[in-house]
C-alpha cells in the first residue's frame, strides 16, 4: 500500500511542534485554547477580536509562588518570597482585580500608577499593609504621589532611588517615614550597544549615598537593593555572572546597613511565544534561590526577603487575538499574501516595533493541505505584515480551496500590546481598535464571556481629532 502524503496542516503542526500543549488541543479540525472553542467565539463575536482569559493570570502567579517556595523549602533559605505584579505589562482593571486575588504585591513605574492603587484601596481591594515598589525615573508628580500614599498609612510603600539626586526629591516631599530602595544599574550583554544599563546607579556610589544621606535621616529606612538583568531570567553564563556580582553588591551594603533585608530581582521570567521551546522554570528558580543564599551564606549575611516584578509572566499567555482571512494576493511566482481584517501595527505592535513573535495557529480547516504564505495588513504601510522565521520570511497556513473562512489566532500577546498600540486612541490610517471581550470561570467550571469594549467607531475616533 503506498503511504498516504502527511502534508494536512495538522500533520505539519504535530511533527513540527509539541503538541498539543499549554491549553491547545483541536477538536473536529477547530482549535481550542483552555477550554474555550475558537471558532464558536468568532461565530457569536466576530473578528477581529481580542480576548483575555483571566485563569491563566491566577494559574501563572500560583505556579511561581510555589516553586519559589519549593525553592526556599529545599534550600532551608531563611528569608521569604513576595510576587509583584508589574503594572505596566498591562493596566486593566481586569488584570489587576486578578492578580490581586492571589495576595500579590504591587510594582509601578509612574505617578498615574499610584492613582490607580488609591482607587483600588478605596474600593476595599488593595490594602495598606501591601508592598508597592516604586520604580522608574522619578519626577515631582511621582513624588508627590508617593508621599500621598504613606501619608494615607501605606507603610510597605518602597522608593526605590534610580540616581542619588531622587533622594533630594522624595525627601522634599514626605513628612512621614518612608522606605527606601536603591537600584543597581546591571551590564549589559556583551553584544548590546551599551556596556551599562541607564536605569540604576553605579554599585560604587551605593555605599556612599546610604552614609551621606540615608543613615542618619530618621524620616528614611534603606530596606531594598534592587536590580534587573535585561536579558530577563535566562540559564546563561551572563545572567548567573550578573546575578552573583549584584549579590555581593547587596551584602556589602547588608554591611554597613543592617536594616537592609531585602534583594528585588525585578522580572524577566520567560512566557511561550512558540511552541517549538521548554523552559525548566523550577530549574531556574531553585537556582535563584541556591545562588542567594550560597552568596550570602559564604559573606556570613543573612538572605534577604525576595522580591520579583513579573508582568509579561503573569499577564501575557492569558491574551489572544483573532483575525479573519479577507483576501489573498500572488505577487509572484513564490510570494503568497492572506490579508487579515485588521493591523499588525495597531494591533500587535510589538510585531512591528521589536520583530516580536507570538504562537500563530490557524482556527479551522486543519485537515486541510499546508501552504507557505505572508500574512499582510489593512494599512498602507510596507511594514505591516508578519512573518514567523526569519529565514524564510513565511509562515504556514491550511489552504482554503472548498473550505471555510480562515480563522487564524495569535497567542499570548496579553501583555503590552494595548498600551504600546495607543488602547481606545487613534491606530495607523484609522484602523479601529477591535472588539475585546473577558473570559473567566463560573463557580461550577463553566465559562463566562463579557464584552469588555466593543470595536472602535468613527464617531469615537473624529471626536480624538477634534472633528
Amino acid at each position: 500500500m503506498t503511504p498516504q502524503l502527511r502534508n494536512r496542516y495538522t500533520d505539519l503542526i504535530h511533527q513540527t511542534f509539541f503538541f498539543p500543549r499549554h491549553g491547545f488541543e483541536v477538536i473536529e479540525n477547530h482549535l481550542h485554547f483552555n477550554g474555550i472553542d475558537l471558532m464558536a467565539l468568532v461565530k457569536e463575536y466576530g473578528t477581529p477580536l481580542k480576548f483575555s482569559y483571566l485563569p491563566k493570570i491566577s494559574s501563572q502567579i500560583q505556579k511561581a509562588s510555589e516553586l519559589f517556595n519549593k525553592a526556599i523549602a529545599k534550600h532551608n533559605y531563611a528569608g521569604k518570597y513576595f510576587y509583584c505584579y508589574c503594572t505596566k505589562s498591562s493596566h486593566f482593571s481586569f488584570v489587576i482585580n486578578e492578580a490581586l486575588k492571589n495576595n500579590v504585591d504591587i510594582e509601578t513605574s509612574s505617578a498615574f500608577d499610584l492613582e490607580i492603587l488609591s482607587k483600588l484601596h478605596a474600593e476595599g481591594k488593595f490594602e495598606t499593609d501591601k508592598y508597592i515598589i516604586c520604580n522608574g525615573f522619578k519626577n515631582e508628580p511621582y513624588a508627590i504621589n508617593m508621599a500621598k500614599i504613606v501619608n494615607a498609612g501605606f507603610e510597605n510603600l518602597i522608593c526605590v532611588l534610580d540616581n542619588p539626586e531622587e533622594f533630594d526629591l522624595i525627601a522634599s516631599k514626605t513628612t512621614n517615614v518612608t522606605k527606601l530602595g536603591i537600584r543597581i544599574a546591571t551590564e549589559e550583554e556583551p553584544n548590546f550597544s551599551v556596556y551599562t544599563s541607564r536605569l540604576g546607579m553605579s554599585y560604587k556610589k551605593v555605599v556612599d549615598l546610604y552614609h551621606s544621606k540615608i543613615k542618619d535621616n530618621e524620616l528614611f529606612k534603606l530596606k531594598m537593593v534592587h536590580f534587573f538583568v535585561n536579558s530577563g531570567i535566562k540559564d546563561t553564563t551572563y545572567y548567573w555572572s550578573e546575578l552573583a556580582r549584584l549579590v555581593h553588591v547587596y551584602c556589602d551594603l547588608k554591611e554597613a546597613c543592617p536594616e537592609l533585608d531585602t534583594i528585588d530581582i525585578g522580572g524577566g521570567m520567560p512566557i511561550y511565544t512558540s511552541l517549538g521551546v521548554e523552559y525548566d522554570y523550577e530549574y531556574m528558580i531553585d537556582q535563584i534561590v541556591f545562588y542567594i543564599k550560597t552568596i550570602c551564606d559564604s559573606r556570613n549575611i543573612e538572605v534577604p526577603n525576595i522580591f520579583t516584578e513579573f508582568g509579561s509572566f503573569t499577564v501575557g499567555e492569558s491574551g489572544g487575538i483573532l483575525y479573519s482571512v479577507i483576501g489573498e494576493k500572488e505577487q509572484n511566482d513564490k510570494e503568497k499574501w492572506l490579508m487579515i481584517d485588521s493591523s499588525f501595527i495597531t494591533t500587535l505592535p510589538d510585531t512591528w516595533g521589536i520583530g516580536q513573535k507570538f504562537i500563530l495557529l490557524a482556527a479551522n480547516n486543519w485537515d486541510k493541505e499546508f501552504q507557505r504564505i505572508n500574512l499582510g495588513g489593512l494599512t498602507c504601510d510596507s511594514q505591516d505584515f508578519y512573518n514567523s522565521d526569519s529565514n524564510t520570511n513565511q509562515v504556514f497556513m491550511p489552504k482554503t480551496e472548498d473550505a471555510e473562512p480562515l480563522v487564524m489566532g495569535f497567542f499570548h500577546t496579553g501583555a503590552y500590546q494595548e498600551s504600546l498600540g495607543g488602547y481606545g486612541g487613534i491606530q495607523h490610517c484609522l484602523i479601529p481598535a477591535p472588539k475585546h471581550i473577558i473570559i473567566d470561570k463560573n463557580e461550577d467550571g463553566t465559562l463566562n464571556y463579557q464584552v469588555f469594549a466593543e470595536q472602535q467607531t468613527p464617531d469615537t475616533m473624529l471626536k480624538l481629532l477634534g472633528y
